[in-house]
């Protein structure tokens, strides 16, 4: 066998994948062996396919899959330094959100209470508002909850906050609110729009903001007090108290946070969750 003419087993030990995932990639194209026994099959690889072979590796630790392997190696060869940094920046996007996505899930499991299963966590007793109808700022757009609502709040306070040491002209008149438009959950085109109630004039002229009025009425409402991800327990007792009292819903659902998550510890968020109602006609 001549020196520069590796064994599968052995370039397998060299870059640490496995002989499984080497045979694939050479179905696949991605790395194909330099030599094969015409009698056994067997695979050889070269010197030179080593860096290659580490390569691979180390961008699927990174995370990406082997399409992305391949797109970032072919583009590594054309010299494409544009796609690359394309490539790598939208990995990097992707793996931010799911270490915010992994944070949010350990802060969770400090709140538990493993004796009953469930967060520590409160929610009061539902109660009936009316609530007069609300001039807001609003932003409304298809996306990930996770990333999409911050994103429109940060939009929104801008106009309402100073900034670079201007005085805004629309002052914030109630907290920020998630205006809940979508009958089942959706993981990446959630229809999600966020509100400021406002008073003044605002210029949005060029802007995917808006200024509308969301309408008032009849309103069951509970005050939860816990992490955002429990919420869940604030709508269960809703829907019970609408059960009991012969009421249905009447439009979107509100969340009105009112505190902020940065100044204090998620177990002590505060969420006003607000329904419209209307009264079931009279059963036969």
């Amino acid at each position: 066998m001549p020196v520069d003419q590796i064994p599968i087993g052995t370039f397998s030990r060299i870059t640490q994948l496995s002989q499984k995932a080497l045979r694939l990639y050479d179905e696949k194209g991605l790395l194909v062996p330099a030599a094969r026994d015409i009698c056994t099959g067997y695979r050889y690889y070269t010197l030179a396919q080593i860096e290659r072979g580490i390569r691979i590796r180390h961008l699927l630790w990174l995370g990406f899959d082997l399409s992305g392997v391949e797109a970032i190696l072919a583009a590594r060869e054309r010299g494409d330094a544009g796609t690359l940094r394309d490539l790598f920046a939208r990995r990097l996007a992707a793996t931010e959100q799911e270490v915010g996505r992994l944070h949010a899930i350990a802060e969770v499991l400090r709140m538990q209470d493993p004796l009953n299963g469930g967060f520590r966590m409160s929610v009061t007793e539902p109660v009936i508002k009316e609530i007069p109808a609300l001039r807001v700022l609003t932003r409304r757009e298809l996306g990930v909850y996770q990333e999409t609502i911050p994103r429109l709040i940060g939009e929104l306070c801008a106009y309402v906050t100073h900034m670079d040491g201007r005085q805004p002209s629309a002052k914030m008149a109630g907290p920020i609110m998630y205006i809940c438009h979508e009958d089942e959950y959706r993981e990446t085109d959630a229809d999600i729009e966020m509100a400021i109630p406002i008073t003044g004039s605002v210029n949005l002229e060029g802007t995917n903001v808006e200024v509308r009025t969301l309408p008032g009425g009849r309103f069951v409402s509970v005050l939860y007090t816990g992490p955002y991800g429990g919420v869940g327990k604030a709508y269960e007792r809703l829907f019970a108290y609408m059960g009991e009292h012969r009421l249905a819903p009447a439009g979107p659902s509100r969340e009105l946070y009112l505190n902020n998550p940065c100044e204090v510890p998620e177990e002590e968020l505060l969420t006003e969750v607000q329904y419209p109602v209307q009264d079931l006609p009279p059963s036969a």
